[in-house]
């Protein structure tokens, strides 16, 4: 650990503009989700769509943009401890909020039939199949921050805005995949059972612990700050990785729904497998 602080190639207090085009993009995705709950309301007013769905939703983006816009952004851009509260937020607290808000099937009931079958044919295509798998899910977004607090990686994202962005966006999507492998109410064909989805929920929370103690004990950690913000950030990891975790869990243990056996059997006999309900309630 060197104890000077990261280079980000530009004034880390910044100016309005820079946080600009973030803020913009956050209210487009606010306001394009909310335009599709409205078509979800007039194509089919019985069903509707969940308050809770649609305040999962709101919640993520909030918790996006104090974590992209001031006064945390520039705190990140200066202190390592800010960094890792940031990629909390980004990597863990938002993904959960965001796939709760079934955002795939909020798109699937306002679609039209033809392109929902070809969203649907993309989402069970083999590729798709293989990114969203659990095991694929903890790779990219566990696996990776050994990658990227031990190796270089970490200080030459801190070179230049672009790369700085790039991380985010790592983060977020990775933490999605991983959030909607383990309690997403969106459709998953990869999706394990609820015993092998808590395997691997336990395998991240003990890397997570043992990439933060490693960290806290600076052993083979090749961060660029000094000693006492990358201890900082190593606590804020494990404390605020555990307790995101947990919210994870009880995610799991809520939209776990189970299966009739008799349906199952029915289905089986006919050589089909039965829909889970995915809708979200109204």
């Amino acid at each position: 650990m060197d104890h000077h602080l990261p280079e980000h190639g530009h004034d880390a207090a910044g100016g309005t503009l820079d946080w600009l085009p973030p803020a913009l993009v956050l209210l487009a995705a606010a306001g394009a989700y909310l335009l599709l709950v409205r078509r979800a309301h007039h194509r089919n007013p019985a069903l509707g769509w969940s308050r809770w769905r649609t305040g999962f939703f709101l919640g993520g983006i909030v918790l996006l943009g104090v974590a992209l816009l001031p006064p945390v952004a520039p705190f990140a851009h200066e202190d390592f401890r800010g960094h890792m509260a940031q990629h909390l937020l980004i990597g863990m607290y938002a993904p959960l909020a965001l796939v709760l808000a079934a955002p795939v099937t909020l798109l699937l009931r306002t679609l039209p039939a033809s392109r929902g079958r070809r969203l649907t044919a993309v989402l069970h295509s083999p590729p798709a199949r293989v990114i969203a798998h659990p095991v694929a899910a903890l790779v990219l977004s566990t696996g990776s921050l050994v990658v990227l607090y031990f190796t270089p990686l970490y200080n030459a994202t801190a070179a230049g805005p672009a790369a700085h962005w790039l991380l985010h966006a790592h983060f977020l999507l990775s933490g999605c995949l991983f959030a909607h492998a383990i309690a997403g109410p969106d459709p998953a064909p990869t999706r394990p059972g609820v015993r092998a989805r808590l395997v691997y929920l336990g395998v991240a929370i003990a890397a997570h612990a043992v990439i933060s103690q490693l960290m806290y004990a600076g052993f083979r950690v090749d961060i660029h700050a000094p000693v006492d913000q990358v201890q900082g950030g190593a606590e804020i990891m494990y404390y605020g990785g555990d307790l995101a975790e947990l919210l994870l869990a009880a995610a799991l243990v809520a939209t776990w729904r189970p299966e009739p056996r008799r349906a199952t059997s029915r289905g089986a006999s006919r050589g089909v497998v039965p829909a889970r309900d995915v809708s979200g309630g109204s």
